[in-house]
């Protein structure tokens, strides 16, 4: 049995053909041009391959309340031509098959839990900091939806006492993506993040807002394992940073051994490398074919 998976993202689409194993077969990449063009050439390729599913991990905001109308939709975007688009009813139309969506981050959770670093938990969050600040959210023992999907990429922080900088986000300035994905650490600093290696000021900041949210994220979501990654993630000092900043923010208010003694078992990068959301769309897939 063949599953389709499609990481969708604004610049690229990632898609990929596994078996009922999570094992890839297959994988291209197409740009992201508009919508009818972009469409065209991923059915062309699934086509080819007979699949009995597909799974899509989706940029948004979309919606996921499927007794909505705009179920499957894209809805509001900055990505110009993507603006309301309708991407489950354009592939089910396409292909006549089952078809799985969520999330680009929730996708990439499931991925961790299924396969990877989060394998046997109930509770996990996977954080990618990068262009923007993405946060997928599994809790008891299943992807979080509710109002519309998790923000958490947006949470606000408070400013470090010594930082000016007004924060790159257009609508909260200080949410952890204004203040720590990577157009902010560009802006603030005059360099892209991989020209800054070695600069402690840099990535001692950087820390200081990661472990910020992370901290909220353990208060609120209590995951039994966070994984990070993305671009800005690629910094290897970053990891002992946020583990050490994380626990002096909690002040041994969370009374746990992996708080206490096993942090760099508690926070670390994704098992799956770079895969870890386009086998979470493999997964989406074999669920949607479950539920049919």
């Amino acid at each position: 049995m063949k599953i389709g998976a499609i990481e969708a993202g604004g610049t690229k689409m990632v898609c990929a053909v596994a078996d009922e194993n999570g094992k890839l077969i297959d994988r291209v990449t197409f740009p992201t041009r508009e919508p009818k063009e972009t469409f065209g050439d991923m059915i062309d390729y699934f086509k080819k391959w007979e699949i009995a599913a597909l799974g899509i991990g989706c940029f948004g905001p979309i919606d996921l309340h499927k007794a909505s109308p705009t179920y499957g939709f894209i809805t509001s975007t900055p990505k110009p031509g993507w603006a309301n688009v309708d991407v489950v009813g354009t592939f089910q139309e396409a292909l006549g098959v089952p078809v799985g969506f969520d999330t680009d981050v929730n996708g990439a959770i499931l991925g961790e839990v299924t396969w990877g670093a989060a394998k046997g938990v109930d509770c996990a969050i996977y954080i990618t900091i990068g262009t923007g600040v993405g946060v997928g959210v599994y809790v008891n023992g299943g992807l979080l939806h509710g109002l519309v999907h998790p923000e958490a990429g947006h949470m606000l922080l408070a400013r470090h006492p010594e930082d000016s900088y007004t924060g790159k986000c257009p609508y909260h300035h200080t949410c952890l993506e204004g203040l720590a994905a990577g157009p902010a650490l560009e802006e603030r600093w005059g360099a892209k993040g991989a020209e800054l290696s070695g600069r402690a000021e840099v990535w001692e900041l950087e820390a200081y807002y990661i472990a910020q949210a992370v901290t909220n994220y353990i208060l609120a979501y209590s995951p039994q394992k966070i994984i990070l990654w993305g671009g800005v993630m690629h910094q290897e000092e970053l990891f002992p940073m946020i583990r050490a900043k994380v626990k002096e923010l909690l002040g041994d208010y969370i009374s746990h051994e992996m708080i206490f003694d096993k942090m760099e078992e508690y926070i670390v990068k994704p098992a799956l490398g770079e895969d870890p959301g386009i086998l979470g769309a493999v997964k989406l897939g074999m669920l949607a074919l479950q539920e049919k």
